[in-house]
């Protein structure tokens, strides 16, 4: 796959947009908790259930892409992401205009968000296969980069428009309702513009069916991927569910040196906050990565180790500032570690298992929204330092792993045939 076509321009377009949609959701959400008068962790505890639907599907709908071919799946999950957008959007603006109770509105948002657990998985699993299936292990890093880098470009752009987006008719309802349209549109163009195909699946090599995914979890070329992926993304989203009470806490007192603020005040400093996490990610994943030609393994170990000390940051130095400097630096770790372990997982198995291994990448991102931001607020309510004391215990088992592991020191590109536009995909494109 040509990493310029308009087909692989579309895939990361797909990606910024679920990312940008998520991210400007996780920006309003602290100050929707707070005008609701609930808890923070109740906050955080409510979508669990969501996490765990995209956990539970994820295996279900890597499956699905191979069946019924990547295209469908990528429009199965944009869809979802519309209507539980729309749906979260109308939610919270029947609790803040008071049309409904706060505790009846908070469930109908859960609910909503439920959907997204349900089918918001499929587009990411659809899009990794989609280009897995079409690049040699050589391009892969590099493609699985890119692919990463639209969903930081995302993370820049939801926290970015999401204060904008905070309008008087819609409120913070404002930035799901936008993206909700955006999801639209993008539907439209997959369906549109994105090529299908007409190649057939190439059988594997022992000449039975395609591996289902079904115990991959514990085979050892990709267990100790699983391990560390989780390690580190359930670190991450630890510091993202903190991140948004933690700076209105910061904030409203008057001696932050920015004075006293409310909720709604702080929005757009917890936007900057992202904006500036999100631009840390961008710098390793567009200009880092592609100049040091840094082999997965390599990857994991840095961002380990960035992660590790932002997480060190955030416990030395509180207040808005520090705060700041410290998701940045964790960003960019996470920058590092997100496109080692899915290239990483990707190049040690074959191409008839590539579906079935970007699933279990995908649910990783369910797992690591299920306990740990519920713990992790649960802890910052209790002290301050909590999480990032929590966190930094993670990510040194991740950089045990990533120093340790046999499986991980075999993640090197090997020269492989390479693919042309003559070339079938690994499994069905559409």
């Amino acid at each position: 796959m040509n990493l310029r076509s308009p087909a692989f321009v579309i895939l990361c377009g797909v990606s910024l947009i679920a990312s940008g949609g998520n991210m400007a959701l996780q920006s309003v959400l602290p100050a929707i908790g707070r005008e609701f008068h609930l808890s923070d962790t109740l906050v955080a505890g409510a979508f669990a259930l969501s996490a765990l639907l995209w956990t539970l599907t994820s295996p279900f709908w890597a499956r699905q892409s191979d069946v019924q071919g990547r295209k469908r799946i990528i429009m199965v999950g944009l869809a979802g992401f519309v209507v539980s957008m729309t749906g979260f959007g109308l939610a919270a603006t029947s609790g803040l205009e008071h049309w409904l109770g706060a505790a009846l509105a908070f469930t109908l948002m859960a609910v909503a968000r439920s959907l997204y657990g349900l089918f918001g998985s499929a587009a990411p699993i659809a899009s990794q296969a989609y280009v897995a299936d079409r690049t040699t292990a050589e391009q892969r890093t590099q493609a699985m980069s890119l692919l990463a880098s639209a969903q930081g470009l995302g993370t820049v752009v939801g926290p970015v428009l999401a204060p904008f987006l905070v309008l008087p008719v819609v409120g913070l309802a404002g930035p799901m309702y936008a993206f909700a349209l955006i999801g639209v549109a993008a539907l439209v163009v997959v369906w549109r513009r994105l090529p299908s195909g007409d190649a057939v699946r190439r059988p594997s090599p022992s000449g039975q069916p395609d591996h289902d995914g079904k115990g991959l979890w514990k085979d050892p070329r990709v267990r100790d991927f699983l391990l560390y992926g989780l390690l580190v993304t359930g670190a991450q989203a630890v510091n993202i569910s903190v991140l948004g009470f933690h700076i209105i806490d910061e904030l409203a007192t008057a001696g932050s040196g920015l004075g006293a603020m409310t909720a709604r005040q702080a929005q757009p400093f917890i936007g900057i906050a992202m904006l500036t996490g999100a631009v840390a990610t961008l710098m390793v994943q567009w200009g880092l990565i592609p100049l040091l030609r840094l082999q997965p393994r390599e990857l994991m170990r840095w961002g380990a180790a960035l992660a590790l000390l932002g997480n060190l940051v955030s416990i030395a130095a509180p207040g808005y500032f520090g705060v700041v400097v410290g998701y940045a630096v964790v960003s960019m770790g996470v920058g590092f570690a997100r496109p080692g372990f899915t290239a990483g997982s990707s190049i040690a198995v074959s191409s008839s298992e590539q579906g079935a291994v970007a699933g279990l990448m995908m649910a990783l991102a369910g797992l690591s929204f299920l306990a740990p931001p519920v713990i992790g607020v649960a802890l910052y309510e209790l002290s301050e330092p909590g999480p990032f004391i929590a966190n930094a215990l993670l990510l040194a088992g991740a950089v045990a792993v990533a120093l340790f592991s046999p499986a991980l020191k075999a993640a090197r590109v090997v020269a492989s045939e390479e693919v042309t536009s003559e070339t079938p995909p690994a499994s069905q494109s559409g």
